[in-house]
């Protein structure tokens, strides 16, 4: 496992974590990214054709259990982000028609405001690396 992830969590930090990004989540406070530096969400959305609502229905989904690491983030200016990575089987149709068990590789940022706390789903894409579960 690369140096820089980190498993060092219990089942309740996670719980909590994962509890936050829902929230966001819920209340609409939360963006998939879909610029020109993650290709790969757009492309994996457009694949299996992944409307807004069942993009939020995937995270909603998400459990404790598909936890794997988190890592910091290492893009300038933002070396203090703790970013957290989960991987759910998601049942998705690909764009032949035919229903297929995909892990979902999800990365998120949560980000503290004075207006409430907001996710960003960095990665939203099929898993293109071996990973390791925490709680599995």
């Amino acid at each position: 496992m690369n140096p820089h992830y980190n498993q060092n969590y219990t089942r309740e930090e996670i719980d909590t974590i994962l509890a936050k990004i829902k929230s966001c989540v819920e209340k609409g406070r939360y963006v998939i990214s879909q610029n020109e530096n993650r290709q790969e969400n757009i492309d994996f959305i457009n694949e299996y054709n992944i409307r807004s609502d069942k993009q939020r229905s995937i995270l909603m989904q998400i459990k404790t259990e598909d936890f794997c690491h988190s890592l910091q983030n290492t893009k300038i200016g933002f070396e203090h982000e703790v970013l957290y990575v989960f991987v759910p089987q998601v049942q998705l149709f690909n764009s032949d028609g035919e229903e297929e068990i995909v892990d979902v590789y999800t990365k998120f940022n949560i980000i503290d405001l004075p207006s409430g706390s907001r996710a960003v789903v960095i990665s939203f894409h099929k898993r293109n690396k071996p990973i390791d579960y925490l709680f599995r």
